[in-house]
């Protein structure tokens, strides 16, 4: 019913196929999908009753961590059901509205999500490049504005998206060779001059994820510079240590969401290769953050098992 309105240039509907050329394995990839999507549920859950209910964790590190686990948890949840719904009743079709407020949430949180992970990168900078001052400059009120305005950047620059989309005419298809709405899979479906658009979005990629991968690099430059200075051998390794959570996040974060944004714009990647990645950028970081924290913090670990109810050997 919703395929034979595909003439209509304003769609009451859209149509995801899910992954094409792997229909048949459909029913298989949804195994790993929902177990991911469980484990991100509960692992970023259980991180946030830890942090909420450990006072030793109440710094800035892992403040901006539970809203890095808070993100994580609804950016999964914005396309995983659906997705599962695809795989298990074919149930392809998502209204208009819910299809752009997919398109709004997938590229705002992940904004958010950047500026999180620059908000951490800024943290491990003070901490060892100015120990002294960490305590004065990332103060409850400092985080709790930083904090705030990673969410209105987010909400704000890509607020215009789906109004944009909608202003649309889709005359040629409905159907989008996705598991999830994006925004320029429907671009690329618009029969319409979408060269300012596309501007407007590669620029705000470029301004909100690319300007905060630069600055991560940077912070990360100073401390280096700042670690490899100290003259104990096992001082430096303990100021490391410090940072390597945070690194093992920023590559799964980052080397997905790179692929699939240049692969998308400029590549000529394979669509079920480049749909996979794009599944993995919304599954693989939300599940490991926990894990890498839960594992490389002790204080973390230790409260997660006290309250699951496990001693510790």
């Amino acid at each position: 019913m919703a395929v034979s309105n595909w003439t209509m240039p304003h769609p009451s509907t859209f149509i995801l196929l899910g992954i094409p050329g792997l229909e048949a394995a459909h029913v298989w990839i949804s195994i790993p999908f929902c177990s991911v999507y469980i484990l991100s549920l509960l692992g970023n859950g259980l991180l946030l009753a830890v942090i909420k209910s450990e006072p030793s964790l109440h710094e800035p590190m892992y403040l901006f961590l539970s809203m890095l686990a808070l993100a994580d948890l609804v950016i999964s949840t914005t396309t995983l059901p659906k997705t599962l719904c695809i795989f298990w009743f074919r149930d392809r079709a998502i209204h208009t509205n819910a299809c752009l407020a997919q398109i709004y949430l997938i590229h705002s949180i992940s904004t958010m999500e950047s500026g999180f992970m620059l908000a951490m990168a800024f943290d491990r900078y003070v901490a060892i490049c100015n120990p002294l001052r960490h305590s004065a400059v990332l103060t409850s009120r400092a985080i709790a504005k930083i904090g705030l305005g990673v969410v209105m950047r987010g909400a704000v620059l890509l607020g215009p998206h789906p109004f944009l989309l909608k202003q649309l005419p889709y005359c040629r298809t409905n159907v989008i060779s996705h598991t999830y709405c994006e925004f320029m899979a429907l671009v690329n479906l618009a029969c319409a001059d979408t060269t300012v658009m596309s501007a407007y979005s590669l620029a705000v990629a470029f301004l909100t994820g690319g300007s905060d991968f630069i600055l991560i690099l940077l912070s990360y430059i100073l401390i280096l510079r700042a670690v490899f200075r100290l003259p104990s051998k096992e001082v430096r390794r303990k100021s490391l240590s410090t940072c390597s959570s945070h690194v093992c996040v920023l590559l799964f974060f980052y080397t997905p969401a790179i692929f699939s944004f240049l692969s998308h714009r400029f590549g000529h990647v394979a669509p079920h290769v480049h749909i996979l990645i794009a599944n993995m950028y919304q599954l693989f970081p939300p599940m490991m953050n926990p894990i890498i924290y839960g594992v490389r913090t002790p204080g973390i670990w230790q409260r997660a098992l006290h309250i699951l109810g496990i001693k510790p050997a």
